[in-house]
């Protein structure tokens, strides 16, 4: 038998080993039940692993938010991969906005079968949208916004039935927009505004019956707005828990908010918008509709925001649009053709801003025409005509003939002033040509013979030094400051103008003087501006003013009536609204 020692230290060894046995089998419980606390502790498929490594190579990663990548996808389903979510060793879910990523995002993100959100926004991410995105059944949210991704939206797209949530604003997308997504009959959220998409707006997306959320505004669209939004239809009855929840909060399947603003978007304002009963907010300002304001948009009583500005309607506004004051927060027909009287709730509320840029309506602002009276006529009996006292006219249509013929022979006498002021200045610019240049010759030999060195007039003057001068034939006060302009107030008032834009400050004019030279001339409404001396304090001040990003103000005119114009250098490359918005430039 083995000596007491040998047996002694068998025994110890085996001790020790029973003891490295238990501490491997207590480490490997803990490091368990730590992997499943931080994921679903599942290896992830040999697929999206391939799926996420082609992703990572695509994307440029200046702050190594990726970095975390880097294993043999054993801590992929962990928690140990930034934004990456599974079940069951699959990805569902790619959480990256705000992670300074570049690239471009890879095609074989097809291979992630499961994938139920992708969220990168907020990246400089460019290259196309992946058209393999339409391999992705159970794909419900997509979230592109705020990248640089260029090319067609993908009409792939339309494969994923279960997408509910569509958000590509602020890219570069151009094409056209693809009737296919209207296949994804639970997409309740499409946003592909400010853009440059082009083409018609296909009448399967106006007409789908799952579209809550619709935003088509700052894109290149054109043609007329769809006669398709004919308002809600049931849910479909294969809706999810969450669909039907939605349902029994909003109703029915129906659009809450449509924007197609700023496109070029032409015809009439379609009346079966009024069938969108749940609608809260509709923008269709920025485009080039005509016809007149649908009467029927006074039923939609849950609408919060209409917007009609910066179109070319016409008629008067409608009454029925009064039944909206108590639930309109924000009313906007401003720059069309509108005429008439101006609803008094509306204005109230909404003040002459929400109206401003309609020549024909009346009475909304100390400077818009004040409307006509209409005297009420005694009620005449039933299928008799109302006549004057000897069977002939009445006295309101004696009144507008009246009115008809003083308004003629006004119009006609202004026309022979303004004839008349125009052949008077031409006579007096041709006869008064000799005697400039002979002024002239006579200056400088008298300041040679001096031995004076004094400048010739615009030369070395200081900034801002003006000179005026009566208005000639006209009357009034035009003031010249420093520049390369000369003209009097008669070559002012006789110049071919063309209006370029209006606010409520005034009308901004291009004006072509006789010699051929351009000016901008902005005319100030006269119940706005202050009054002549404050006016002229205050432009005497600008006219100081010279920096070589600011418009110089190179005069201004004050009429016998009031008039105040200031001219300006006429800029031929537009406005700087026009450049920021990135507005077609006409010069």
């Amino acid at each position: 038998p083995p000596p007491p020692l040998a047996r002694a230290a068998r025994r110890g060894l085996l001790l020790l080993l029973v003891l490295h046995c238990c501490w491997g089998t207590l480490l490997s419980t803990a490091s368990a039940a730590h992997v499943h606390a931080a994921g679903d502790g599942v290896i992830i498929s040999q697929a999206d692993y391939q799926g996420l490594q082609a992703i990572k190579h695509d994307l440029s990663d200046p702050y190594g938010f990726l970095r975390s990548w880097n294993d043999t996808g054993i801590g992929a389903c962990s928690g140990h991969w930034a934004g990456i979510k599974c079940v069951n060793g699959s990805v569902v879910a790619i959480t990256l906005p705000w992670r300074g990523l570049g690239g471009r995002l890879s095609n074989r993100v097809g291979q992630l079968t499961a994938l139920r959100r992708l969220s990168i926004h907020d990246n400089a991410i460019a290259g196309a949208i992946p058209a393999a995105l339409g391999f992705l059944p159970d794909l419900r949210g997509l979230y592109l916004f705020n990248n640089r991704f260029s090319g067609a939206v993908p009409p792939e797209i339309g494969r994923c039935v279960a997408l509910q949530s569509l958000d590509a604003s602020n890219n570069r997308l151009t094409g056209l927009l693809p009737a296919s997504l209207a296949n994804s009959t639970k997409l309740i959220r499409l946003n592909l505004s400010r853009n440059s998409i082009s083409g018609e707006i296909p009448a399967q997306v106006a007409a789908s019956q799952s579209l809550l959320f619709l935003d088509l505004s700052y894109n290149r669209l054109s043609g007329r707005i769809p006669d398709a939004f004919a308002g809600g239809s049931k849910a479909p009855s294969s809706a999810s828990s969450d669909e039907r929840k939605l349902e029994a909060i909003i109703g029915t399947y129906q659009l809450v908010f449509l924007s197609l603003a700023h496109n070029t978007l032409d015809g009439p304002v379609p009346e079966s918008l009024a069938g969108l009963t749940k609608l809260q907010d509709l923008n269709l300002s920025g485009n080039s509709l005509n016809g007149s304001i649908p009467d029927n948009l006074g039923s939609l009583h849950d609408l919060k925001t209409l917007d009609l500005s910066g179109n070319a309607l016409a008629g008067e506004i409608p009454e029925s649009l009064v039944n909206l004051t108590t639930t309109l927060q924000s009313f906007n027909v401003s720059y069309n053709n509108l005429s008439g009287a101006v609803p008094a709730s509306l204005l109230q509320k909404f003040g002459p801003p929400s109206f401003a840029g309609n020549i024909l309506l009346c009475g909304y602002s100390a400077s818009s025409p004040p409307c006509p009276l209409s005297p009420s006529p005694a009620p005449a009996s039933p299928g008799q005509e109302p006549t004057g006292p000897r069977g002939g006219r009445t006295k309101k249509e004696l009144i507008l003939i009246i009115g008809g013929i003083v308004l003629g022979i006004l119009i006609l006498l202004s026309l022979c002033c303004l004839l008349l002021c125009c052949l008077i200045r031409k006579k007096r610019s041709s006869g008064s040509t000799g005697a400039r240049s002979g002024k002239q010759s006579s200056s400088k030999e008298a300041g040679a013979g001096a031995g004076a060195a004094a400048p010739a007039a615009g030369r070395g003057e200081k900034p801002g030094t003006s000179e005026a001068e009566s208005g000639g034939d006209v009357g009034g006060k035009l003031v010249h400051f420093d520049g390369p302009l000369a003209f009097t107030a008669d070559d002012l008032l006789c110049a071919t103008a063309e209006i370029m834009g209006k606010s409520t400050y005034g009308t901004v004019y291009k004006a072509t003087l006789e010699d051929g030279s351009l000016v901008a001339v902005k005319r100030l409404r006269e119940k706005i501006t202050k009054g002549h001396k404050e006016f002229e304090a205050e432009a005497a001040a600008l006219g100081k003013i010279r920096h070589p990003n600011l418009l110089p103000l190179r005069a201004y005119y004050l009429g016998p009536k009031g008039e105040k114009l200031l001219v300006f250098d006429y800029m031929p490359n537009g406005s700087l609204s026009a450049f920021l918005h990135g507005e077609t430039v006409n010069p």
